[in-house]
């Protein structure tokens, strides 16, 4: 993002890494300010004719029994307290029996945390910490490599069908196989798939996995299917608000299999919908690398134009000098005050040329100590263009697998 003199002079500090991360945070209140005046102005109204009707209601009934507001307020209180618990008024299952607290861990391990049962004793609650904090970090090491079979699977999957469709046209022979030599296969080798056909695929599979569960969900927990689908999405999705829970009845028809149904959805729903978020934020991220770019462009268009209205006039003695660094990160030698001593036929002092020696001494040892660990570091201006060099977690599985992640792009 740096471009030279005039107003880019400031932004020319600012990293294109934490340009797109300043960018994306700002974004990200904008788009929690839209939603809280969405959810604000359809929800509001609602809370208010309950809250409306249930004062009403509270008044009918102490009227009725001759009930003191305040001694009926201390009992609903206790209700409340017993309600964490888990106690309720219908017949539930025993929230702490093997299976009740299998279901708990699967909540806490997942991230999901419906809330529907919580540790009540400071034992529990010490406990809890220490066991989510193992928990979780294995689970989301689980997703993450559960995404990286799956990226791999859906891109020999689609190469084989990219194959087929070259090989229907004409363009690679029917008895091709990698490694050939030719041209095409060698092409071929290099392809990867779009993000966008990895998102649709992943859609597609949320919402068939999605379909399925609700279909079960509706007639077993007597839901509607809208209803039945937002349970899958806010479950699967790890938001787990704990409105609607799944097999809480203490009773069901084929009980044994309607749990174990229930832990393959919410499972497969997870991993899918895990990955679909990975390969979104992709696309995101795409989006404001272009925004930077186009940022980018504007202002090194208008740092031009002053450029060359303050130095029209004036005579420079020689060439241009630009003045640049040498990188030993990116093993890259930029141009210097020497180079442009070099390139104009200018004498260069004994200080700079030790200094270019030293550096690119240094560069060399560099590169022959990596060489030897056995991991030469290779990088590409490619990968620092389209944004994707880096990255951790998910999106560092990414790297380069998919074609708008890849060096080569």
């Amino acid at each position: 993002m740096a471009c030279r003199g005039g107003c880019c002079s400031s932004a020319g500090r600012l990293n294109a890494d934490n340009a797109r991360f300043l960018l994306l945070a700002v974004l990200i209140v904008l788009y929690m300010l839209c939603g809280a005046a969405v959810f604000s102005a359809i929800e509001l109204p609602t809370e208010r004719e309950a809250k409306e009707r249930w004062e009403e209601r509270l008044e009918n009934f102490t009227r009725r029994h001759n009930l003191s507001r305040a001694e009926l307020r201390h009992f609903l209180r206790e209700y409340e307290e017993a309600s964490v618990a888990g106690i309720r008024v219908d017949d539930i299952r025993p929230r702490w029996d093997f299976t009740g607290a299998f279901y708990f861990v699967g909540t806490v391990v997942s991230t999901i945390g419906f809330g529907m049962t919580t540790p009540a004793t400071v034992g529990g609650k010490i406990f809890l910490i220490f066991y989510g904090l193992i928990g979780c970090a294995g689970t989301i090491l689980f997703f993450n490599l559960f995404l990286e079979r799956l990226i791999t699977v859906i891109a020999y999957v689609m190469k084989s069908c990219h194959e087929r469709q070259l090989r229907r046209k004409g363009v690679l022979p029917h008895n091709s196989r990698r490694g050939s030599g030719t041209s095409e296969v060698d092409s071929l080798a290099g392809w990867k798939p779009s993000v966008y056909y990895v998102m649709l695929i992943l859609c597609v599979a949320s919402l068939i996995i999605s379909c399925c569960a609700s279909a079960m969900y509706t007639p077993i927990e007597g839901w509607s299917y809208f209803d039945s689908l937002y349970f899958c999405f806010v479950a699967f999705s790890t938001i787990g608000f704990g409105d609607l829970v799944s097999s809480q009845n203490i009773k069901y028809e084929s009980q044994g299999l309607y749990r174990f149904g229930n832990f393959v959805f919410i499972l497969m729903g997870v991993c899918c919908i895990y990955s679909l978020f990975n390969v979104i934020s992709i696309v995101i991220k795409q989006s404001i690398n272009w925004v930077l770019k186009k940022l980018d462009c504007r202002c090194c268009h208008r740092c031009q134009r002053k450029l060359f209205r303050s130095r029209r006039n004036v005579v420079m003695p020689g060439n241009v000098r630009s003045r640049r660094n040498i990188s030993i990160e990116t093993d890259v030698v930029n141009e210097s005050d020497t180079d442009g001593r070099r390139l104009s036929g200018e004498m260069i002092s004994m200080k700079d040329f030790l200094a270019s020696n030293k550096v690119s001494l240094a560069i060399m040892q560099k590169q022959l100590s990596e060489t030897a660990n056995g991991y030469p570091r290779q990088m590409s201006c490619n990968s620092k263009q389209n944004g994707f060099s880096g990255g951790v977690g998910a999106l560092a599985i990414m790297n380069n697998r998919l074609a708008e992640t890849s060096v080569d792009r």
